[in-house]
């Protein structure tokens, strides 16, 4: 699913995950961050939920997020 190969990017894209992940916590949700990486419907579920959220950080990084991941953004 994530078929980024410079390390740069690599290490960017672990930066949004984590970011993704601990605000995920703080809106009350747990987030597994291999699966985020390696099951699409996962990361379209929680990046769905995360687009719902009242915390706007949370719906921008989600969006940012999906980007990175190579899937469809997020619906509120």
């Amino acid at each position: 699913m994530n078929a980024v190969t410079s390390p740069e990017l690599c290490a960017a894209s672990l930066v949004e995950i984590i970011d993704f992940k601990w605000l995920m916590a703080g809106d009350g949700h747990r987030v597994h961050v291999e699966r985020l990486q390696t099951d699409r419907d996962y990361a379209c579920a929680c990046l769905a939920l995360a687009a719902g959220s009242r915390v706007q950080a949370l719906r921008d990084t989600a969006a940012r997020l999906a980007r990175t991941l190579g899937v469809s953004p997020p619906l509120p």
